[in-house]
């Protein structure tokens, strides 16, 4: 294993951060690359990324990783180290309001106009040739602040592999999955290596967040070429989402390690018999039918149902409760369909989103993700 070290641009006189990356195998044949906590303050990919590394080096070390696979065991050294008032705030940051998990930069057409010359009808060779522009482009780009250089830096690791894994969680949820549409064929085995309840999909879904960044080229480019040149979905790109955030005991981060390990040995990144695939837990939905639960009034939260219940319409999901008035307001599932996400805040202001039901029909237009 080689450890890297990829300094940040440094944003006052004295401060330096950086990200290290984990490097396993050699490069030349099929690379995966997975990351931890992409937002500070989601620490269940770190705990998981964790037991990834401690079986990683026993694998790298016996010579079993016969791909190349980088672990990134903590993405976002910036938002690991906001906190306010004891209160870790990791998603935003403070400088720019931004969220890390969006607003990635798009080589898509620089990239399109300066390989065209060398694209053929060999679906391989454009893949290597797309790939080679790609994480040149990348890392020539231009950066002015930190959060620009961290996005650079988590970029140019990944835009060249085949799979990338970026490990998130919700407040209170199961196990779920984000892929874009043309993702999904190979995506579907590793929702069942993972046991999903749940996989939501998206072509576009604004703001281009990471997972987006980096399978959406693909697609985009073989719209660009119209049918010109042989060019396949080369990046299952997904972003998976390991239950709550207070779901980090050893017990899962090793489970679900030697899931994501089992996966890249059932896709040929990792010697040894080929997994058996297990049976489905879940199943794909449209993102743009997952529908968002939003209190109307402030007041004291308290669920009636559990994360991983199936709902109908008009069930009560949840009452807010005005603790001077004693009014109740009941929140309803407003489809059918899976309640897999809640809040872990007991107190909701007026206008929060406190849960998520995934319906089978896409219902929403525009920006599908949150802020």
């Amino acid at each position: 294993m080689q450890a890297v070290r990829h300094p940040l641009l440094s944003p006052a006189p004295g401060t330096q951060r950086e990200i290290v990356s984990l490097h396993y195998g050699r490069p030349g044949g099929p690379k995966a690359y997975i990351q931890a906590s992409l937002h500070g303050d989601e620490l269940p990919g770190m705990l998981v990324a964790h037991h990834l590394r401690r079986q990683l080096d026993a694998l790298d070390a016996a010579g079993q990783v016969t791909g190349e696979i980088v672990l990134v065991p903590m993405a976002n050294p910036i938002g690991l180290s906001q906190f306010l008032l004891h209160a870790h705030l990791g998603r935003f940051e403070l400088m720019s309001g931004e969220n890390f998990n969006r607003h990635y930069p798009d080589q898509i057409e620089t990239v399109a106009q300066a390989v065209e010359p060398q694209l053929g009808q060999d679906a391989a060779a454009n893949v290597a040739v797309l790939r080679r522009a790609l994480k040149a482009a990348v890392e020539a780009s231009h950066v002015d602040t930190e959060l620009q250089s961290q996005r650079r830096t988590l970029l140019g690791l990944s835009c060249d592999a085949d799979i990338v894994l970026d490990l998130h969680c919700d407040a209170q949820a199961v196990m779920h999955l984000y892929t874009e549409t043309p993702c999904w064929p190979d995506c579907e085995p590793l929702a069942r290596f993972l046991g999903a309840r749940l996989t939501l999909l998206a072509q576009d879904s604004g703001d281009n967040p990471f997972d987006e960044a980096c399978s959406q080229v693909w697609w985009k480019w073989n719209r660009h070429f119209a049918g010109r040149f042989p060019i396949p979905q080369a990046c299952l790109s997904v972003t998976v989402e390991l239950r709550g955030a207070t779901d980090v005991t050893h017990e899962l981060a090793a489970a679900d390690a030697r899931r994501i390990l089992d996966f890249l040995r059932w896709r040929g990144l990792i010697a040894g018999d080929k997994p058996v695939l297990p049976e489905a837990q879940g199943d794909a939905r449209p993102l743009a039918g997952s529908m968002p639960i939003y209190a109307p009034r402030p007041g004291v939260l308290t669920f009636l149902k559990d994360v991983g219940a199936e709902v109908k319409t008009g069930d009560v999901l949840a009452e807010v409760i005005d603790p001077i008035t004693a009014e109740v307001c009941e929140l309803k599932s407003p489809v059918d369909g899976l309640f897999f996400a809640r809040d872990f805040l007991r107190f909701a202001n007026a206008g929060m989103r406190v849960a998520k039901v995934a319906g089978h029909e896409a219902v929403r237009t525009g920006k599908l993700l949150g802020a």
